[in-house]
């Protein structure tokens, strides 16, 4: 994950608490509406998160890695999507080759309009925001920074198995995002610079881009990013109305005013305007405290908060797709 700047002092919202347990909780969606919505399950979605730390870090280079990776093509094509992988050889800022792939599953493949919703998933290969020095080489399980994004997007792939969308929605999983140093914003998203500079897909561009990083926290809230406001703003606005139509809107606050180079940066640069739904706590002024330590584990990943995010995104889907 790239670094964030706090952009203006806004009033601060607070966000309502979560459940601490691996399981949704009826209080959700305290002031949900009795209306029909898309289908999704945050509990479903936990156990994509689980299913990917119980390989171990998602290191490139790593036999974790590959398995994960075979995993994830496995699982999209099990839910009827067309798969594309795109293998890549990319030089980390240490020097490091990287063997990657990025791999997108594809809904409806011929259809002209087109969503992108992404999540990277790879992990960082030290814990280097760890308070325990001695632990800074090692890697990290990821289950936030990573695979909370990448369990949700699996999941609304289920759904989309059993009810496929009128338009077309790509689901992409990009690689070596977290390999990059502290400082050097070039040095982040290396599987996302290396799609959109070279997509899998000749003549690739969707319409727009949903990126979801670090979507899994308890307790987390999600305030609306800079650079998804200054490009997509029109997309920023309907997902959270819908986060306040489902009743959401504790976790969903409509307030803005901090920036992080994600990902979706690398997408907004090629002319795709993309948003990003991430952790960012403007009250701490950053990101989840597991974020780049050992202790982002299953420990730190709430089934409700998964609830609340894929239902929105599932939601806009139904919706528009």
């Amino acid at each position: 994950m790239l670094g964030a700047a706090l952009l203006s002092a806004m009033t601060l919202i607070g966000c309502a608490s979560g459940s601490a347990s691996g399981s949704t909780s009826d209080s959700a969606a305290d002031d949900a509406q009795s209306v029909e919505h898309a289908a999704f399950s945050g509990d479903s979605a936990y156990a994509y998160v689980a299913r990917q730390v119980e390989f171990g870090p998602r290191v490139p280079n790593t036999a974790a890695h590959r398995a994960a990776g075979d995993w994830l093509i496995g699982e999209l094509r099990r839910h009827g999507a067309e798969v594309v992988e795109q293998p890549l050889r990319l030089r980390a800022f240490d020097g490091t080759m990287l063997d990657a792939r990025n791999i997108m599953g594809q809904y409806n493949p011929d259809a002209s309009e087109r969503l992108l919703l992404l999540a990277h998933w790879d992990c960082r290969p030290w814990a280097d925001e760890d308070d325990d020095e001695s632990r800074h080489k090692q890697p990290v399980d990821g289950a936030n920074d990573g695979a909370s994004g990448v369990g949700v997007l699996l999941e609304i792939a289920r759904q989309l198995g059993r009810q496929a969308p009128s338009k077309g929605v790509d689901i992409l999983f990009v690689d070596a995002e977290d390999w990059g140093s502290s400082g050097d914003e070039d040095s982040w998203a290396l599987g996302a610079q290396a799609f959109v500079e070279n997509p899998p897909v000749a003549g690739y561009l969707p319409k727009e881009g949903i990126l979801l990083d670090m979507v899994g926290g308890k307790d987390a809230c999600f305030y609306r990013e800079y650079f998804s406001d200054r490009s997509a703003g029109a997309l920023n606005s309907r997902l959270w109305q819908i986060a306040g139509q489902l009743g959401y809107s504790s976790r969903f606050p409509n307030a803005s005013g901090f920036a992080v180079t994600d990902d979706h940066v690398r997408f907004i640069e090629a002319g795709i305007p993309t948003v990003d739904i991430i952790e960012y706590n403007r009250e701490a002024g950053g990101f989840n405290p597991r974020w780049h330590t050992s202790s982002d584990t299953m420990e730190g990943i709430s089934a409700e908060t998964l609830q609340a995010v894929g239902s929105v995104v599932a939601e806009y889907i139904r919706k528009y797709y």
